[in-house]
């Protein structure tokens, strides 16, 4: 029992240090996605050139996703005739290169891997497209459009479906101070939460159990941690194994890479592990239905190829500046609840969260919620006619 509620223990300190940075990411991001409507997000990722990928990389990063629901929002644009290369780009972006991650690595690990992660994200989409130019073939990308249009249901559909964006006339700020923007961005914000809390919760457990229980010498032989070049050189092929094996994905990896670090992989092994939150298994199955097998199969070899790659690049280059920290100062939140900054930012943010619910649920959004995992094109109906049933456009 001790140790289980050491584990535990582990899982709250760390859950307390970074709940007031979740809610801000996801209220920005939620404001975003209120005011940019999804035909404008797909009438700029046409193609595949290079201001198009830069594009697809910024509004990426600012619609933060889960991953599951990043993967069938990706379908969703290349189904309305975004570019194939231009949503994987936005996909990878959307997981990535959000403000909420970038935040929580700063808080639990320090803000050079906030920077990495930034940095590595557009080297990523960078190398992905190349590969995409000598590998992707005409046939196999006609191939995977015929598959996406058969709307085959993986994960977080209605989800990925629902264009939320406030409708009507008016400039930014008009539409997002309106009732409907304020009720736009309530229900973005708890249906962004709805997609990302279990894998969330897996991954504070995960890495709470792992933290407490797999002692540092067992991931110091694994990592190679006495032997720096060794270490270096392998860490960013053997971070994404690690996540594709534990089937944790989005922000809920960020907890275990804290372990990982301490229990030391390198600097550039990190980023390619939290990267990888594209490629685990139920991911790849999804994949699979989305695309075909011959795609899936190309998405994995890419994808782990561009991980890789940025993490190479990152541990160099970082490595090269003097900018990757010290391994013996990692720590493990282990504190729990004090009165310091932190615990002052929870309460106001989960004020700012309890606001945002109450309007959630005053305007037609559990019935939202519940189609949610529903088909695509099923999702997008309901949504249409819950939102003209409650008397809300957006």
């Amino acid at each position: 029992m001790d140790a289980i509620g050491h584990a535990l223990s582990i899982a709250g300190s760390m859950t307390w240090e970074v709940t007031w940075a979740l809610i801000l990411g996801f209220t920005l991001s939620a404001v975003v996605q209120a005011v940019v409507r999804r035909s404008t997000v797909v009438r700029l990722l046409g193609d595949d050139r290079p201001g198009t990928l830069a594009m697809s990389a910024g509004l990426g990063a600012a619609s933060s996703s889960c991953s599951y629901a990043a993967v069938a929002l990706a379908r969703s644009l290349f189904r309305k005739g975004a570019d194939f290369t231009a949503a994987m780009a936005f996909e990878i972006a959307s997981t990535n290169m959000v403000i909420e991650l970038g935040v929580i690595l700063a808080l639990l690990m320090g803000w050079q891997f906030t920077a990495a992660e930034f940095a590595g994200g557009p080297i990523m989409i960078v190398v992905l497209a190349v590969l995409f130019r000598i590998f992707l073939r005409e046939h196999l990308l006609r191939q995977a459009r015929e598959q996406a249009e058969r709307g085959v249901a993986g994960s977080m559909e209605g989800h990925a479906a629902m264009d939320m964006s406030v409708q009507g006339e008016g400039g930014f700020a008009r539409r997002l101070l309106s009732r409907d923007g304020f009720t736009s961005v309530s229900h973005i914000f708890v249906m962004e939460w709805a997609a990302i809390l279990r894998d969330l919760v897996a991954g504070l457990l995960i890495a709470g159990a792992i933290a407490a229980w797999v002692p540092d010498d067992f991931w110091q032989t694994f990592f190679m941690a006495d032997h720096p070049l060794a270490a270096k050189l392998i860490g960013p092929l053997v971070g994404p194994l690690v996540a594709i094996a534990t089937f944790v994905c989005s922000i809920g990896n960020v907890p275990l890479a804290v372990v990982l670090w301490k229990g030391g992989i390198s600097f550039g092994g990190v980023i390619a592990f939290i990267y990888a939150d594209l490629l685990i298994l139920p991911i790849l199955n999804i994949y699979r239905k989305y695309y075909g097998p011959r795609m899936a199969a190309l998405l994995l070899f890419t994808f782990f190829a561009a991980m890789a790659v940025a993490g190479y690049v990152v541990e160099f280059v970082f490595g090269g500046l003097g900018l990757v920290p010290d391994q013996a100062d990692a720590k493990i939140p282990e504190e729990g609840v004090t009165w310091n900054y932190t615990t002052w930012l929870n309460i106001s943010f989960l004020l700012l969260a309890a606001a945002l619910l109450v309007r959630f649920w005053r305007t037609g959004g559990p019935a939202m919620l519940r189609i949610m995992g529903g088909s695509p094109d099923h999702a997008d109906h309901e949504h249409h006619d819950t939102h003209r049933h409650d008397g809300h456009r957006h």
